[in-house]
């Protein structure tokens, strides 16, 4: 599931995110790539990202994003989205979350584009 462009990147996680693919989400990003998982929270490396995006895709959200804008400057872009999360916590309680992204991609050397800073909550706590 190769992205050929920035854009594409965000729509492949969007899809791996909605059918709950751990494996297939984390093959997105750059070995060492961080995601900065909540808040305050950054998180580095393929373990660590595939630890994180499992306790959020575990239980089962409906995701939904959209792509705002990409600016991309040789083999880098950044990439600026909106994005929203519901689900049902293991208690039964209703989770609902949104944010708007702000994110790295780097092109790699078989022209895919995969993740390498990858903060949901750019637009709101653009610095942690």
């Amino acid at each position: 599931m190769l992205a050929s462009t920035p854009e594409e990147l965000l729509q492949r996680i969007a899809e791996t995110f909605s059918a709950h693919d751990v494996e297939g989400a984390v093959a997105l990003y750059e070995p060492n790539a961080i995601l900065i998982h909540q808040p305050g929270q950054v998180v580095t490396g393929t373990e660590a990202i595939r630890k994180a995006l499992g306790g959020l895709l575990g239980v089962r959200p409906q995701f939904s994003l959209k792509v705002n804008k990409a600016f991309q400057a040789g083999d880098i872009a950044l990439i600026f989205s909106d994005w929203s999360i519901s689900a049902t916590d293991p208690d039964g309680n209703a989770v609902e979350m949104a944010g708007q992204g702000s994110d790295v991609a780097r092109r790699q050397s078989d022209g895919s584009w995969l993740m390498v800073v990858d903060n949901p909550w750019g637009g709101e706590h653009g610095f942690i």
